[in-house]
């Protein structure tokens, strides 16, 4: 039987980042079960690094139990990439000519595409994941009859270049992580000849945790509302800060914190320093300790196409807060009954409020979330719909 070629701009252990996360456990997971795969990347460290610089060097290894291929990449014109780029995160119209230079200048690996055209035939599928990369868009050129894509969209600026409406409509097959991203991608692309399904992500599980062993090594005795994820704009933890603060303001006696764990950083008002708590990077074991101590875990980000903390929250059985904005969360919470969803300052505290006066309801809500996760998104259930899919389109 052949192997599968999974393609990403950057492959490696550690590197932060949700479509990241879910291509490693993938791919580990299959690899487990006895699938013949590879993994084709660039020599490119992670997403924050360079994408003009090799890291790693050419060539074939392991990483862990997976295979991987490395590929060089391509000198780029970073500044005119940036221009074009700053426009389209500030959802500001590009022309055709702009829409070339984001794709062409950004990390691309002409000798990993050239690689995929001279070995296709020993390989069953190439999956692309995500969408917006130079390594997904020439590489489905590469192959698109044996091109299937987990794309992990959003409602952004990204997903209506006509670029991707063109190249997209080639491809054998898309896998989608929730259902509001089906109907997003539905209402964008043109999927008539492609075959589509909406089969979830994989989340670790079966790990214990402990609320008590969390608030003795921290030193948090109050209770507290989780944070977990990078700490930039685009996960609209600003937002959450502005909330927090407010709320402190208008309840004087409440104990409640707010703690943040996860990379980056973030201004944290000068009036609630004392009540927020930023513990950065927090070994695993530390992490689930924190999900089963809060007394709700918010996910405030209006853009997430899965959501791996919502999932981790659940299993450790608490409830999540999320936004109205985001579709994929959103539907998450209202149809397992494992959180509640906010639109502004005075819902949130309604919900922040709820949760306080209603600890047993919490609690019921996280079961709720748990059990939702353990059918749907375990390891063995999300490999056998994979493998499913893969032999569907491949006929293998």
């Amino acid at each position: 039987m052949k192997k599968l070629g999974f393609v990403t701009p950057w492959y490696g252990e550690n590197i932060p980042g949700g479509a990241e996360a879910e291509l490693r456990g993938l791919v580990t997971n299959l690899t487990a079960r006895g699938v013949e795969l590879e993994v084709l990347t660039t020599c490119v460290e992670k997403f924050t690094a360079d994408w003009n610089k090799d890291f790693y060097k050419p060539g074939a290894g392991m990483v862990g139990t997976v295979p991987v291929r490395r590929f060089r990449v391509r000198k780029r014109d970073t500044a005119a990439f940036d221009a074009v780029n700053y426009k389209l995160m500030h959802d500001r119209k590009v022309t055709p000519e702009e829409e070339e230079i984001y794709i062409r200048e950004m990390v691309n690996s002409p000798e990993l595409y050239e690689y995929m055209k001279a070995h296709k035939d020993e390989y069953r599928l190439f999956v692309f994941i995500p969408y917006m990369f130079g390594t997904t868009y020439y590489g489905i050129q590469s192959c698109p009859e044996k091109s299937v894509m987990i794309p992990c969209f959003h409602d952004e600026a990204y997903i209506y270049l006509d670029i991707f409406r063109e190249m997209f409509q080639k491809l054998r097959g898309v896998i989608y992580l929730a259902e509001p991203e089906m109907k997003l991608a539905n209402k964008v692309f043109h999927f008539e000849n492609t075959e589509q399904a909406a089969l979830g992500a994989g989340v670790d599980s079966g790990f214990e945790f402990q609320a008590d062993r969390f608030r003795t090594k921290y030193h948090i005795k109050e209770p507290f509302i989780l944070y977990a994820g990078r700490k930039d704009a685009g996960k609209n933890i600003h937002a959450l800060l502005r909330y927090f603060e407010v709320y402190k303001s208008r309840h004087v006696e409440s104990t409640m914190k707010l703690v943040l764990i996860g990379g980056g950083s973030v201004d944290v008002p000068k009036s609630v320093k004392a009540d927020v708590v930023d513990l950065g990077f927090v070994d695993r074991q530390d992490k689930y300790d924190a999900y089963s101590a809060a007394t709700v875990m918010c996910q405030p980000s209006f853009h997430e196409s899965f959501s791996i903390v919502i999932m981790e929250s659940w299993l450790c059985e608490r409830p999540v807060l999320v936004h109205e904005k985001c579709e994929v969360t959103k539907d998450f919470a209202k149809k397992t009954n494992g959180g509640l969803y906010f639109s502004d300052y005075w819902t949130f505290e309604g919900c922040i409020e709820y949760f306080e006066q209603h600890p047993e309801t919490a609690g019921e809500m996280g079961r709720n979330g748990k059990r939702f996760v353990e059918e749907n998104f375990t390891w063995d259930v999300i490999c056998e719909r994979y493998m499913d899919f893969f032999t569907q389109l491949s006929g293998e």
